[in-house]
């Protein structure tokens, strides 16, 4: 019988992370000291790997409220940005960074749809609302061509807002602009995935189970049971055989991904419960905050578990009209972005920015909370950036855009501090600095000029 946990002793690595498995799951352990050959076990902890995301905000910011002021270690957190402050010393806050090809360059409206498109290509979309679309290719997905063998999913795309590949959206634009960040190609947008389940079943399901089809998926469904359900006698086996320290980490972190599927399955019993003709997709939340959370927490497991080391997640597409009734805001986002100087409308601009930024330190305090296999926390090995391909709403504008960068970069850039760049420097030129971090070649991301020094 074939030994249902998978380590470095049955692949011949020399890594310290495994799997639990079974006919139909497979769970990705976060790396432990306690797997790995035997002559490696005096050897010195590896170096975690490094970990990308890129995080999407819409419509812009209250610009009066979000920008810091001084530079270097010295600077002062904003009013939105104090929403980050216990955070304060693993940010970069980087100003002067611009999208020059979400600007018009003759081609009219349609500043939403190409702050999304440019925002990690840096390439200029095709008008277009037909099927020609035509933009570039991500620098998610440069790292994902190469380096992307080495996890199990290549790259990870996160929305709140589904899939949208063709049609007419912003101003004659194609919705594949508006609705997708990451590219593959020129003309190959990666359709993000909303459902909170299907990215469950993606990073803990294969085969068959995966997609509830199949013997083992249909029995799992029947039964009620659980991913965990299909490992978790495996998981006592694995706990009797490692430290101590790995036996409380294992149950972290099975912990964490039980409580994510208990969310998921919250998620379903609710919308089955609404009245005849209502759809909601199964395992969506209803709560647009509990929704952004459990695909942080999803995020996190994929970072935590090795089964990914490059994200992007779009909180919300450009030009989106949600409302924030539970922060007082029931207006549509959207319209009350065009403010025009309002001073009404600038504050719920305001309660959605800190809203948005209450996520992001949701998110931070989670991968400070995960620890690596050489005892240091998972956000120091991380590039985040969280912002959007507008600035000030009202003037449209896509320079000075709202840019937090988070996370220790493995310790290659000095965090806790504000970097004041020149104007108009391309936001491209940051993609670079991530890029040569993460071990990959690249002399050009869209529009860049050069890299960014961030040492």
């Amino acid at each position: 019988m074939v030994d249902p946990i998978v380590s470095a002793q049955s692949t011949q690595l020399p890594s310290r992370r495994g799997f639990l498995r079974s006919a139909g799951s497979l769970v990705a352990l976060p790396f432990l000291d306690s797997l790995g050959f035997r002559p490696f076990v005096r050897a010195a902890v590896p170096r975690p790997p490094l970990r990308a995301a890129w995080l999407y905000i819409p419509n812009g910011v209250n610009v009066n409220q979000w920008y810091p002021s001084g530079e270097g270690t010295n600077y002062q957190l904003s009013p939105a940005l104090s929403e980050l402050e216990r955070h304060r010393q693993e940010l970069l806050i980087v100003s002067g960074l611009a999208q020059d090809f979400a600007r018009s360059h003759g081609n009219g409206g349609g500043d939403h749809a190409r702050a999304t498109a440019t925002f990690l290509t840096g390439c200029k979309p095709r008008k277009t609302a037909g099927a020609d679309i035509e933009l570039g290719i991500s620098v998610d997905q440069i790292a994902a061509q190469k380096i992307g063998h080495l996890t199990r999913l290549p790259s990870l795309e996160l929305s709140t807002d589904g899939q949208r590949s063709a049609g007419r959206c912003d101003s004659g634009y194609s919705c594949a602009y508006q609705f997708n960040l990451s590219w593959k190609d020129e003309n190959t947008p990666m359709a993000p995935e909303m459902d909170p389940r299907l990215v469950f079943e993606r990073l803990f399901g294969f085969g068959a189970a995966a997609s509830g089809s199949g013997r083992e998926g249909a029995a799992r469904q029947r039964l009620g049971r659980s991913v965990l359900d299909a490992v978790m006698q495996d998981a006592k086996r694995l706990q009797a055989r490692v430290s101590g320290n790995d036996r409380r980490k294992i149950g972290e972190y099975l912990d964490a991904v039980r409580d994510i599927e208990l969310r998921i399955e919250r998620a379903a019993k609710f919308a089955s419960a609404l009245p005849a003709g209502t759809k909601i997709p199964e395992g969506v939340p209803d709560q647009y905050e509990e929704h952004i959370r459990i695909m942080f927490d999803l995020l996190l497991l994929a970072f935590q578990s090795d089964t990914t080391r490059i994200a992007s997640f779009m909180l919300a597409h450009d030009g989106s009209n949600r409302n924030f009734p539970g922060i007082g805001v029931p207006d549509g986002h959207h319209g009350i972005s065009h403010h025009q100087g309002d001073s009404v409308k600038l504050d719920k601009l305001a309660k959605i920015d800190r809203f948005y930024l209450r996520q992001f330190a949701y998110f931070l305090d989670k991968l400070k909370a995960a620890k690596e296999a050489d005892g240091s926390n998972l956000l120091e090995h991380c590039m985040l950036v969280w912002g959007g391909g507008i600035a000030d709403p009202d003037r449209h504008n896509h320079d000075n855009l709202p840019i937090v960068v988070a996370g220790g970069a493995g310790g290659t850039w000095k965090t806790g501090r504000r970097q004041v760049l020149a104007q108009e420097t391309p936001m491209t030129n940051l993609y670079l600095a991530m890029l040569e971090r993460m071990g990959v070649k690249a002399d050009k991301v869209g529009d860049s000029s050069g890299r960014l020094d961030l040492v």
